[in-house]
């Protein structure tokens, strides 16, 4: 984890004398609470792209390095490229799996006995969104299913015969989802699914067209700062059903049925070999939940003050101490506050 710039400030201008009284007493303490990690190789987490689980492995991160005593790495990766890197054991934690975006998948790699689901991190949903501005000039426009009649409304520009959605992020999981249900709508000769780059350039999109009050129709998921920072309505969905959702995750689904997304009750995945070894960081992993009024105030942190998921990371650890001190032991917790 970086080092705040204003705290190597601070440690450069104390006098020699209260730098060696202050390691004196440090060692002292170190001696007596130091902590030993219970692997002898860094702690492996998968870090997908998308802001809340950037924030997550820097919090997850910074417990285990200042906590446990272990040392950490990142693997940047996609959602289904890490899964396949935590039954591997490329990677032991992954902090933030969807297991209902990927329901097929995550079923197969916990059936495989390489992969456990550990905790309730938080609830997530997903949804296809158009700002209230744009319902306040189309009110008739509720229904996902209604979008067959605005495409000129939402038209593409690179292709004005045809409306334009914007999906996920290209290698998404979540663009299997979106493709079929653009299937599943009859909407697929009408729309284009345009799926950005990255989740930076997603976002970038969404946000500028919002600052123009243009017209669009787009995926996004929560909890995310955009969604809540933004006056966005939710297009109406058949009401969940399971078996077509099932399908509607499979990139071989035949015959897609409308649905609605399922509410996510994301998990932590861990690979099963290292939860054996480390138990004391799987009962962490187990405890981790994040309340919604913190996650969403941290990630709208993020977003208002142009941050780093690691700046992040240490505003959550600072403000929230009544949330993640409840993961931990006492004595662990104690050396993450040193840490702060």
């Amino acid at each position: 984890m970086r080092l705040m710039r204003s705290a190597l400030s601070f440690l450069a201008v104390l006098t020699s004398a209260t730098a060696l009284l202050w390691a004196s007493s440090a060692s002292a303490a170190s001696t007596s609470s130091a902590a030993s990690c219970e692997i002898d190789r860094p702690v492996r987490f998968s870090g997908l792209n998308w802001e809340s689980n950037l924030v997550l492995a820097g919090i997850e991160r910074f417990i285990v390095e200042h906590g446990y005593g272990c040392k950490t790495s990142v693997e940047i990766g996609e959602t289904l490229a890490m899964l396949a890197a935590l039954q591997r054991g490329d990677v032991d934690v992954t902090p933030e799996v969807w297991p209902g975006q990927i329901e097929v998948a995550w079923e197969k790699a916990q059936k495989s006995g390489k992969v456990l689901a550990a905790g309730h991190v938080f609830d997530a949903g997903e949804g296809w969104y158009i700002p209230r501005y744009t319902q306040e000039r189309h009110p008739e426009l509720k229904q996902a299913a209604d979008l067959a009649a605005f495409t000129k409304v939402f038209a593409d520009p690179e292709d004005p015969s045809k409306g334009r959605i914007y999906g996920c992020p290209a290698g998404w999981a979540c663009g299997t989802l979106n493709a079929n249900l653009l299937k599943a709508l009859k909407l697929e000769d009408k729309y284009t699914l345009f799926a950005p780059g990255s989740g930076a350039a997603q976002k970038a999109a969404i946000i500028s067209a919002y600052k123009r009050k243009r017209d669009m129709v787009f995926y996004y998921w929560t909890p995310t700062a955009l969604v809540g920072s933004l006056d966005l309505v939710k297009l109406e969905l058949p009401p969940f059903d399971q078996a077509a959702y099932t399908c509607m995750t499979d990139p071989k689904c035949e015959k897609p049925v409308a649905t609605e997304f399922k509410s996510n009750r994301v998990v932590t995945g861990l690979n099963a070999d290292f939860a054996r070894q480390a138990p004391q960081l799987e009962a962490f992993f187990t405890k981790l939940n994040v309340p919604d009024a913190a996650i969403d105030d941290t990630l709208g942190w993020l977003e208002n003050e142009k941050a780093e998921p690691e700046d992040a990371a240490l505003y959550f650890l600072r403000k929230y101490p009544d949330v993640w001190q409840k993961w931990v032991p006492t004595d662990v917790a104690e050396r993450v506050q040193a840490g702060l």
